[in-house]
């Protein structure tokens, strides 16, 4: 009976740890499905979306700013989730002059671009 009464805590113990674990694998398989997968590979996916923003997309000088992170930039009770990357821009404009840096974000969703903030749009 002693041994039970010893054992009781590292039952409940390991059955709220259990349960957590599920919640969380729960919580994650539920933000892939909302927020998409997460961009291991962001600098490329950004890269390859710049090439296709910028005038002259090889003279970008880009600064990271952190890692993308959970966002929903929806409006209006509309949801648009994904993960938010900001960054800045030094390139070339038409006129072959640096345009000094300039802040940017993209929202990246199952490895695409699906909205940029920063660049008149």
């Amino acid at each position: 009976m002693a041994s039970m009464k010893t054992a009781g805590p590292f039952i409940l113990a390991f059955t709220v740890g259990v349960a957590l674990t599920l919640q969380a694998i729960a919580e994650t398989e539920a933000d892939t499905a909302r927020y998409g997968s997460y961009p291991a590979n962001y600098k490329e996916i950004v890269m390859q979306w710049l090439n296709k923003q910028l005038i002259e997309p090889e003279s970008a000088r880009i600064e990271w700013n952190g890692e993308p992170n959970l966002a929903d930039l929806g409006k209006n009770g509309e949801h648009l989730y994904g993960y938010l990357l900001n960054f800045t821009v030094d390139a070339r404009n038409r006129f072959g002059g640096y345009t000094g840096k300039q802040k940017h974000a993209v929202l990246i969703r199952n490895g695409e671009v699906i909205k940029g903030l920063g660049f008149g749009y």
